[in-house]
C-alpha cells in the first residue's frame, strides 16, 4: 500500500470510528415539577410514555425530579430549572404548572393534568395554546355530581356527606357548586370540610375521628393526593363509605374511586415533550382534554368495613381489586 491509500484508508477508519463510536450529544433535560413528593400514577405514566417513545431515562433523556408542597416552594423549585437550562418543564396541577409558566416565557412547559388551563393564563385557547405552555387538561365539573352519584349508590341512607376540599384552590368554587346542587338533587346535605395546607390538613382528618361522617366525598385537589396515605389512612379509620378523586389512594387503602387516569395524562405528557424536543412549538400544540375516566373499587377493603357493594355499581367498574 502506497502512502497516499494508507492515508485514505485511515481517514476512512477514523470517520467510521467517530460517526459509530463517538460520545453522543448531550442528551436533553426535563425538569418534572409536582407538588407530590412520592411517584405516583403520573409519574408511572410519564416513564412509560418515555419508553415507549425509545427514551432511556439516564442514557439518551435525564429527568430532574422536583416536588414543593406550598406555592412558594414550587416558585423557588421552578426558577432553579430555568437557571439550570433544562429543555422542557413538566408539571403536575395548576400550583406547579403557575410557578413554571411565570418562571419563564421561552422554555416550553407541559402540563400533565390541569383543571382549567385557559381560565387559569396558561393558554389563549385548547385549539391553539399561544404562549410556551401546552398539555393535559384534566378539567371536568361534571366529575363532582357523578362521584357524589356513585357514593350515595354505595350508601343510600346516609343524609349527610362530608365533602373534603381546598378553598386556595381558584377552581373550587365551581366543583362546590356542581355539588351542591347534585346533592339538592339526591336529598342529600353537603357538609364542607376545608383544609388549605398541611397543618389545616390534619386538623380535617382529626375531625373525621371526633365527629363521624356518614360517607366522605374526597376532593381531587393535589393537597389531598401529595398526603394521600394519611389521607386514604384517616378515612379508613372512620369506617363509613368513601369515594375518592385519583386512583393513586388505592396503594394506601381505598374503597372507591373515580376520576381522569392519571397515568394516561402522564403518558400524553411525554408524547408532547417527544414533539417538543423534535421540533415542535408548545404555542401550537392543541391541549388535549383528558376522555378516559376509571372507576375503581377495593373488595378487600369493603370486606374488612362490612360495606356492601351493589352489584351495578360492580358492573360498571373498570377495574375491581380483589
Amino acid at each position: 500500500m502506497n502512502r497516499q491509500s494508507f492515508l485514505v484508508v485511515g481517514l476512512a477508519l477514523w470517520l467510521g470510528a467517530n460517526a459509530n463510536g463517538a460520545a453522543p450529544a448531550d442528551p436533553p433535560r426535563i425538569g418534572f415539577l409536582t407538588p407530590v413528593p412520592e411517584s405516583g400514577p403520573d409519574r408511572e405514566g410519564f416513564r412509560q410514555g418515555l419508553r415507549e417513545l425509545g427514551y432511556v431515562e439516564g442514557k439518551n433523556i435525564l429527568v430532574d425530579w422536583r416536588s414543593g408542597e406550598t406555592g412558594q416552594e414550587l416558585r423557588v423549585l421552578a426558577e432553579a430549572l430555568v437557571k439550570g437550562k433544562v429543555d422542557v418543564i413538566v408539571t403536575t396541577g395548576t400550583p406547579a404548572t403557575r410557578a413554571a409558566i411565570q418562571g419563564t416565557t421561552t422554555i416550553p412547559v407541559v402540563f400533565a393534568g390541569v383543571g382549567d388551563p385557559v381560565a387559569s393564563g396558561f393558554a389563549v385557547s385548547l385549539a391553539k395554546p399561544g404562549r410556551n405552555g401546552t398539555g393535559v387538561s384534566v378539567f371536568a365539573t361534571e366529575l363532582y355530581p357523578k362521584r357524589l352519584e356513585l357514593l350515595h349508590q354505595l350508601a343510600p341512607k346516609a343524609r349527610r356527606i362530608t365533602y373534603l376540599l381546598n378553598s386556595s384552590n381558584p377552581l373550587t368554587p365551581r366543583f362546590l357548586e356542581a355539588t351542591e346542587i347534585a346533592a339538592r338533587t339526591l336529598g342529600v346535605r353537603l357538609q364542607t370540610l376545608d383544609a388549605r395546607n398541611t397543618r389545616e390538613l390534619d386538623v380535617v382528618l382529626q375531625s373525621l375521628d371526633k365527629n363521624p361522617p356518614e360517607a366522605i366525598l374526597v376532593g381531587g385537589d393535589l393537597l389531598y393526593l401529595a398526603h394521600k396515605a394519611k389521607v386514604a389512612a384517616a378515612v379508613r379509620k372512620a369506617r363509613v363509605p368513601a369515594i375518592f378523586a385519583s386512583e393513586g389512594y388505592h396503594e394506601y387503602g381505598a374503597l372507591m374511586s373515580y376520576g381522569p387516569s392519571l397515568r394516561e395524562a402522564g403518558r400524553l405528557a411525554a408524547v408532547y415533550v417527544d414533539k417538543i424536543l423534535k421540533g415542535a412549538k408548545p404555542s401550537e400544540l392543541p391541549i388535549q382534554q383528558i376522555s378516559r375516566y376509571e372507576l375503581i373499587f377495593d373488595l378487600r377493603l369493603a370486606r374488612e368495613l362490612r360495606i356492601d357493594v351493589p352489584r351495578e355499581l360492580l358492573a360498571r367498574a373498570d377495574k375491581v381489586i380483589k
